[in-house]
């Protein structure tokens, strides 16, 4: 069952999930998409697998998101097989979320994108101090996918803010927006996976996280939690700037430039995403919301000109079109809202 970039094992009663492209931060392909949905399945299926843990190889990342730099390169020819990798993908994140045995996630190092979809569904989601987590995207002129609307949106101020800016949080603003439930130190890894590997049955794993759970100091946005939770209220998003800027203090100044730095269309797809999300109890209608809208900014300018200022020239200067939150329309975020008429994932 093993896969070049995908290593699938089974230790004892624990099923293993290695990815296992620490050149690229684990970033995923849609061959390892595939190969771990067919590995989740079948340990799903396997009476002697009670647990399932799934790491990343190599000491900087556990996922680093999707190969956008793919998805830069054919930017002037058929997008097809982008759009099935979102399927694909996207359905292994509704896959993960309802997956019934314990699903161990250890979030060591960098954790972005497309590495919380594959993380933070699961039923287990192990964060260390080394773990930094962003859903980047508006950044690049994307939007928060693999469920990101539905996952920010389940706690308060602090996911939303997370989904608008971009920022990289510790692991204690992770367990406070609820994108990981368990913290243990770096240093107890080989040990982690040793007990995990030696479990006789399911109810085995919780009591190995209670024993070497340690607890994380304070978040820093976790104590702006009031302030995000008054601004992030606001129905349009420039009500939101406004909120921040009203605050007077250095870090709502900061959070509100930092969200004026990215995409502008970006930032308000991403808004009206936030919204939808806030209506609904199913993750399922989330990721379909995300998909049509990734569709729609396909067609779009900055996408590529996000992913060419961050990965391929690295200049840190994105050129936005159109620049400012003012020049994008309602019916610009409405229309790519729509997508495109591509056929839509399908849930199990």
């Amino acid at each position: 069952m093993d896969h070049q970039e995908l290593l699938v094992s089974r230790e004892g009663r624990l099923g293993r999930i290695r990815l296992n492209r620490p050149e690229a931060l684990n970033s995923l392909t849609l061959e390892m998409v595939r190969a771990f949905t067919l590995a989740l399945d079948s340990f799903d299926k396997d009476a002697d697998t009670a647990a399932v843990l799934v790491t990343g190889e190599g000491a900087r990342a556990f996922c680093a998101g999707g190969d956008i730099r793919a998805l830069y390169d054919a930017q002037n020819s058929d997008k097809s097989a982008y759009k099935e990798f979102w399927r694909e993908e996207y359905r292994l994140n509704a896959r993960i979320a309802a997956f019934r045995k314990p699903y161990v996630a250890l979030m060591d190092g960098f954790v972005m994108g497309g590495g919380v979809g594959v993380s933070a569904h699961g039923n287990r989601r192990v964060v260390t101090e080394r773990t930094r987590l962003a859903m980047p995207e508006t950044g690049i002129g994307f939007i928060p996918d693999v469920g990101g609307t539905w996952l920010l949106t389940r706690r308060d101020g602090v996911g939303l803010y997370m989904a608008l800016s971009g920022v990289a949080v510790s692991a204690a603003d992770a367990l406070h927006a609820g994108l990981a439930n368990a913290m243990i130190a770096s240093a107890r890894i080989p040990d982690f996976i040793d007990r995990l590997a030696a479990i006789s049955a399911a109810q085995d794993v919780d009591e190995i996280l209670r024993d070497l759970a340690v607890a994380p100091d304070e978040g820093e946005l976790e104590r702006h939690k009031e302030s995000l939770d008054r601004a992030l209220a606001g129905d349009r998003i420039e009500d939101v700037l406004c909120a921040l800027d009203a605050c007077g203090s250095v870090f709502a100044r900061n959070a509100a430039a930092e969200i004026r730095r990215k995409s502008p269309t970006s930032v308000k797809v991403t808004h009206a995403l936030l919204k939808r999300a806030l209506m609904t109890d199913r993750l399922e209608t989330c990721l379909l919301n995300e998909y049509r809208a990734a569709c729609g900014l396909l067609k779009g300018h900055d996408l590529y000109e996000g992913i060419r200022a961050a990965i391929v020239e690295k200049d840190r200067s994105p050129l936005w079109r159109p620049a400012t939150l003012a020049d994008v329309s309602d019916g610009v975020v409405e229309e790519i809202l729509r997508g495109t008429g591509d056929p839509d994932p399908v849930f199990d």
